[in-house]
């Protein structure tokens, strides 16, 4: 590149005077100085161009336009400038950018810069071309004397752009039988007008119907109507076309019940995991630039939450299509790209959609979580939050979508807080199921062995100042007397407990009970596909830094029961419970098994990965399988009448969590040992939020879960049932950590 130099002469003369020795003979010759030469180098236009195109690569189109000549500010305004840069990159579907410059040439005001440009489109690949930019010099800066075939040399003279998109169908998300959670296929929403409901035997045949059809109580369907006016509109659900048609005619002949036929994203029975698989709407008109630039055509519905986020990519499959320039009367005039589309993928969960579906019953009603894991692989096979949502009522054709959404968005239950994973940073304390971690540090500790014994007389009074009561003395049962650490498991004695607490702080070990929870993986994220809550470990360094305080022997006494400040997920429990169960391995939990297009083989094929093994010796690990074991089978292990007459092996804590409000967090964790070559062996937790004590809530539910996983089904109600579905009083039969004796309930029919 040639730079041209600018030569200044100046030649200061000084002024003559006759300076002598008083003679008259001639004056000196005066003494010229030396000539100043100063060389100004032109600005690089090259750097000029550069720093334009830099701005583009980074969609900086407002700073763009500053660089821009004023001759060209005065022919286009900010916003049009903005906008031309804006439709482009929309219209092409451009993800990125590349360029190179090529040559420059310059004169005195002027400049060319000539540059090879790549668009990166999300539709048809890239578009090359060679194009130039014109700069002027403005007050010794040069700038951009812009045309619109800076953009591309096509464009010139009002040209636009038009992608005409190839898109395929969404690909569907299965469970691991290959039964659809998320397809694209004809719905029919339902609804029923109560004044049009025939006679009783109509009515009585209308129920039924629904009740195999929605897989519903027909008394719950019911009581939606039973208060309402003739001319109400009471929405029921959705079903597939394919079920609805085995119906139609009886639900036709009956009366009562309407219905519409839509095409859709659906979802069966009213949402299957929901929180877990996510749910698809709409772009939303904030959204729209970026969608488009990621290669949307911008009408498309796109996941929202869970495995429809994360996996939005492999499901929608790349988009193909072609990329056409369009004079200003909008006929083509040159195709400027082509890409084929690539085929969608569908996710096949470890999901059973079956025990799912069984899970989410267990659980209705109540505010809570449930996640159940293949104990010796990680492999999720039912994870639920309640309460749950509807995800087909998120896609506006829907008819029943309107007063269904508002529902779910209004809820003060927050039915889309995923509460198994803590999805928004939330976890819960884990009360006496943290016993299981305080007992593994006791034992690893060197002080404890499974015969060390502690007399538990209901009440703690260790810390000076401070009186802790065992929870037998609110139930005003007997204390347990001198017990051995096995029992302290297998009766939940809390006394025993936060004297292990206080005892390994003042033998100089103050981090043992954090250093064994973080051995456990509670603290940290599990790795599960849609992300997760990594909880709260509280230690001497966190408390310090939160609270601003020192980590005391009250600290170490209330962790021991899994309080003060612990905060865990559902996912982490199960996890840690599933390590317990299988020897000691903490596998990472997963949900997807494979992905695999509808032709082609896979593209991603699970295996089980190890994240680490509990820091407990084999002999240790024994001793707290063996007091988990008793909990649910010794005389008076706390969980003992909830299991009685299942005969499936297994082994559970109970617990109970103070939440800070007038209910505790009910818990009950456990895994099976059955050892069968056709049903892997499970862990699971479930948490049942503000509700109560472990052994009365989630114990019950663990064991309805446990039935249905072997059994195929429930097989006992609960103690708050009068059949399967039917809460029978808004109590349960008492039955607390410790347990009063409750009649066996009656297996239902």
């Amino acid at each position: 590149m040639r730079k041209r130099g600018i030569l200044l002469l100046s030649v200061f003369l000084a002024g003559c005077s006759l300076v002598g020795d008083g003679s008259n003979g001639p004056a000196a010759s005066p003494t010229l100085p030396e000539p100043v030469v100063t060389t100004v180098s032109p600005p690089d236009p090259e750097a000029a161009a550069a720093g334009f195109l830099d701005a583009w690569k980074e969609w900086r189109y407002e700073d763009m336009y500053t660089m821009l000549s004023p001759l060209t500010q005065d022919g286009i305004s900010r916003d049009d400038f903005v906008a031309r840069y804006q439709g482009v990159r929309a219209s092409a579907a451009l993800t990125s950018l590349d360029y190179e410059i090529v040559s420059s040439l310059m004169n005195p005001r002027a400049a060319q810069v000539a540059y090879r440009m790549t668009l990166h489109s999300a539709v048809v690949g890239d578009v090359q071309s060679e194009s130039t930019l014109d700069l002027s010099l403005v007050s010794d800066e040069w700038r951009v004397a812009w045309t619109e075939s800076a953009i591309l040399p096509e464009l010139a003279g009002g040209n636009t752009l038009y992608l005409s998109y190839e898109t395929l169908t969404r690909a569907n998300i299965y469970d691991r039988n290959d039964l659809a959670l998320a397809a694209e296929t004809d719905a029919v929403a339902l609804w029923i007008v109560p004044g049009q409901i025939g006679d009783e035997e109509a009515e009585a045949t209308m129920l039924s119907t629904l009740g195999r059809l929605l897989g519903r109580n027909p008394d719950s369907i019911r009581s939606q109507y039973e208060f309402a006016q003739p001319d109400w509109r009471i929405p029921l659900g959705e079903v597939s076309l394919e079920e609805f048609q085995r119906v139609e005619g009886t639900l036709s002949a009956v009366g009562g019940v309407q219905w519409q036929e839509y095409s859709t994203r659906y979802y069966p029975d009213g949402g299957l995991a929901p929180q877990t698989v996510g749910y698809v709407a709409q772009i939303q008109q904030a959204q729209l630039r970026d969608y488009q630039a990621r290669g949307y055509e911008g009408d498309e519905f796109v996941g929202q939450t869970g495995l429809e986020l994360v996996y939005e990519e492999a499901l929608r499959g790349r988009p193909g299509g072609t990329l056409y320039v369009l004079d200003p009367s909008g006929q083509v005039t040159g195709t400027l790209a082509e890409r084929a589309p690539e085929q969608p993928q569908a996710i096949h969960t470890t999901i059973d959609r079956n025990l799912q579906r069984y899970a989410q019953q267990a659980i209705a009603g109540f505010n809570g979580a449930i996640v159940v894991l293949e104990r010796d692989t990680g492999a999720v096979l039912a994870m639920v939050s309640s309460p749950g949502f509807d995800p087909n009522l998120f896609d506006t054709a829907n008819p029943n979508w309107q007063d269904g959404l508002s529902e779910i968005l209004n809820n003060s239950n927050i039915p889309l807080l995923n509460r198994a994973t803590g999805s928004g940073q939330s976890g819960y304390p884990l009360g006496s199921v943290f016993k299981i971690i305080t007992m593994s540090a006791a034992l690893e500790s060197g002080h404890y062995t499974a015969e060390t014994r502690y007399t538990c007389n209901g009440e703690f009074t260790e810390l000076p100042g401070l009186t802790l009561y065992d929870w037998t003395v609110a139930k005003e049962l007997p204390p347990h007397g001198e017990i051995t650490l096995m029992q302290g498991l297998e009766r939940s004695c809390n006394p025993f407990f936060w004297h292990i607490g206080l005892d390994l702080f003042n033998l100089g070990m103050p981090t043992a009970l954090p250093d064994m929870a973080r051995g456990f993986g509670l603290g940290q994220s599990t790795g599960l596909e849609i992300g997760d809550w990594a909880g709260i470990v509280p230690d001497p360094e966190w408390k310090l830094e939160n609270i601003g305080t020192e980590w005391g022997p009250g600290d170490a006494v209330q962790l021991a029961i899994g309080q003060a400040s612990l905060n865990v997920t559902p996912l982490q429990v199960a996890r840690f419970v599933a390590a317990v169960g299988n020897g000691g391995t903490l596998y990472r939990p997963y949900l997807v098994d494979h992905i695999q297009p509808a032709v082609g083989d896979a593209s991603y094929q699970a295996e089980p990965v190890v994240q680490g093994t509990l820091p407990v010796s084999p002999e240790n690990l024994a001793i707290v399988q063996q007091a988990m074991l008793q909990v649910v089978r010794a005389d008076r292990g706390t969980a003992r009448r909830r299991f009685m007459g299942l005969d499936i092996n297994l082994a559970g804590k109970t617990g109970t969590a103070e939440s800070g409000s007038l209910y505790p967090h009910a818990w009950f964790v456990g895994y099976t040992f059955e050892g069968r070559e056709d049903l892997p062996d499970i862990a699971a937790a479930v948490l049942v939020d503000y509700q109560g004590e472990g052994s009365e809530w989630a114990a019950p539910i663990f064991r309805r879960i446990v039935e249905a996983y072997f059994y195929g089904r429930p097989a006992f109600l609960y103690p708050w049932e009068s059949q399967i579905g039917v809460t029978r009083t808004p109590t349960p039969t008492p039955g607390p950590e410790g347990e009063v004796p409750v009649e066996t309930p009656t297996p239902a029919p």
